[in-house]
């Protein structure tokens, strides 16, 4: 049977990505009989689990799909799964542990919804190191005589001090969020502990297996996938159908996103802090969907607008995308699951700008040098990503940049075989690259300076209120809503309020603020309520057709001094 299994794969994998050749029946009788079959390596399970998750993603028909379906739905059962469980730790196999330093806001979420499942990993934890010296600010006074005199180890103390009815970690995370001032201050305090946290499997704990959202048409494969990139002028004329989700199916796929995270040992603000309130569904007609997640307004950015899109094929997830937009510009960063990678990636980056023009109004697109190679990304520099972005008419504004690539390009010219080395790759990925539908323009994301901004406001909150920067925020707070008439800020929504708070010092900051005309001033209320409004699109929309509010931002990065 080992030997059949095995040929049973290989044959499967062979023709997993062939559409309309006749191959469908083929591939639902090899899934069927894999499901049953007992293969011999923990590598070959592996490779079994994503010939099938891709075939649930990009079935040729329903037989295909029930068939990968079936697989999946049992996979954690599989007797080679269990004999390998320990060999196919951390690559998000239902039955398999997933090992990871998350970030506190998902660690809380891990603990409280799958309990006893999260544990401190040990054989990583230094004895001696911070978690000691912060144990007796999480424990109460009553317990310092055994804290001080008690010299057991570290691990022993966390099982005495949860108790019968935590583990280690659970422990530590309540803690943590009681001590903390604020959820921030929680959050800081937990992450220096610098723990890596292991998750135990179970019948729902997150998982790449049973990943999968409800779709409510499945669309069926008959062409071969392709492999053309795409026009990205055209694509900007591409509309998606867009549904606003909520209740319930909000909840779901933010959820959904977080899973996906875990199940890949990554983190990601954007769905750790994910808004049920603003989730957005965009749909094309061949069973591609991204859902856009906007962030809950106390964690959103100061001044660009973040969203996380998870990329689905019928209901599969197969990629997530972060975006960030305002100026008229949108930076992405753009990830395939390893799955499907290879599987249309030109393609779906297309779409993804099509979705960020129509969420954002973007004529301006920008990635920055991690998502080209850059800043010690390898998986980067042997993709090539480099070249993937120029291919699809990207290019950096740097001229040093600009003069290599023309270089590389020549070579190419003369010899087809030639490839950039990797230490060209690591010289191209320094700088972002960007692509425009129009002209070029400065105040963009990547070249507008944003940090000036934060830096004279700092300048502003010194200058006037030293050390008390919470008066600061109220008294100018104060101040911007007499100059703009918004003398009922603080009967607004919570979240509104808050947002008045943050944005009003880096505002009264701006010189030209008290000599705007009334009108302007009046709609500057609407912008920034709109920072803490439900749809943070908005907010960026409406900031983006304030030109006061933009030539006065311009005007104050360019009056800091010392950058």
């Amino acid at each position: 049977m080992p030997v059949n299994a095995r040929k049973l794969l290989a044959e499967l994998e062979t023709i997993r990505t062939r559409y309309g050749d006749g191959s469908a029946a083929r591939k639902a009788t090899l899934l069927d009989a894999l499901a049953t079959a007992k293969l011999p390596t923990a590598a070959l399970v592996s490779r079994l689990h994503d010939a099938a998750c891709f075939l649930r993603a990009c079935p040729d028909d329903e037989a295909v799909r029930a068939a990968a379906h079936r697989l999946l739905e049992t996979f954690d059962r599989r007797a080679d799964l269990k004999r390998f469980a320990k060999g196919l730790a951390d690559s998000g196999i239902a039955g398999t542990e997933t090992l990871y330093p998350y970030f506190g806001p998902t660690a809380r979420w891990l603990a409280q919804r799958f309990p006893g499942k999260l544990h401190v990993y040990w054989p990583n934890v230094d004895e001696d190191g911070v978690l000691e010296e912060r144990l007796q600010l999480l424990a109460s006074w009553s317990e310092t005589p055994g804290l001080d005199e008690v010299a057991w180890p570290m691990q022993k103390w966390l099982k005495r001090l949860a108790g019968p009815t935590l583990t280690d970690a659970e422990w530590l995370l309540q803690r943590c969020a009681r001590v903390g001032r604020d959820p921030r201050a929680s959050d800081l305090l937990y992450e220096e502990l610098g723990l890596e946290l292991n998750l135990l499997p179970g019948p729902d704990t997150p998982a790449r297996t049973r990943e999968l959202l409800p779709v409510r048409k499945l669309h069926h494969h008959t062409v071969p996938l392709r492999h053309d990139r795409p026009d990205l002028a055209a694509m900007l004329g591409v509309r998606l159908r867009e549904r606003r989700l909520m209740g319930a199916e909000a909840a779901r796929v933010v959820e959904l996103a977080r899973e996906c995270m875990v199940a890949r040992q990554r983190d990601l603000d954007a769905f750790a802090h994910g808004d049920p309130g603003d989730v957005r569904l965009f749909e094309c007609e061949d069973g591609i969907a991204f859902a856009a997640i906007g962030m809950k307004p106390e964690f959103r950015l100061q001044l660009e607008s973040v969203y996380g899109f998870l990329t689905l094929r019928n209901g599969v997830p197969i990629g997530y995308v972060l975006t960030s937009g305002l100026l008229g510009s949108t930076e992405i960063a753009y990830n395939v699951f390893d799955t499907w990678r290879g599987a249309e990636a030109a393609r779906l980056y297309g779409l993804v700008v099509a979705v960020a023009h129509q969420l954002y109004g973007s004529d301006t697109f920008t990635v920055y040098p991690y998502q080209l190679g850059g800043d010690g990304n390898d998986e980067g520099l042997a993709s090539g990503a480099w070249w993937f972005y120029q291919k699809l008419g990207f290019r950096a504004r740097d001229p040093k940049v600009l003069a290599l690539m023309e270089r590389e390009l020549a070579h190419m010219a003369r010899n087809r075989e030639h490839r950039s080395s990797v230490a060209t790759l690591k010289r191209l990925a320094t700088a972002n690259v960007y692509w425009s539908k129009g002209a070029q323009r400065e105040d963009v994301i990547g070249i507008f300076p944003l940090e000036a901004i934060g830096v004279a406001t700092t300048d502003l909150l010194a200058r006037r209120f030293g050390a008390d920067r919470e008066r600061g925020e109220a008294t100018c707070a104060a101040e911007l809503a007499a100059l703009c008439g918004a003398r009922d800020w603080k009967r607004w929504p919570a979240a509104e309020r808050l947002w008045w708070l943050r944005w009003a010092p880096m505002l009264m900051a701006v010189p030209s603020l008290a000599s705007w005309p009334t009108a302007a001033r009046r709609q500057l209320v609407a912008v920034v309520r709109a920072k803490g409004g439900r749809c943070e699109a908005d907010f960026v929309r409406r900031f983006d057709r304030h030109a006061r509010l933009r030539a006065g931002l311009t005007e104050l990065a360019r009056s800091v001094q010392g950058l």
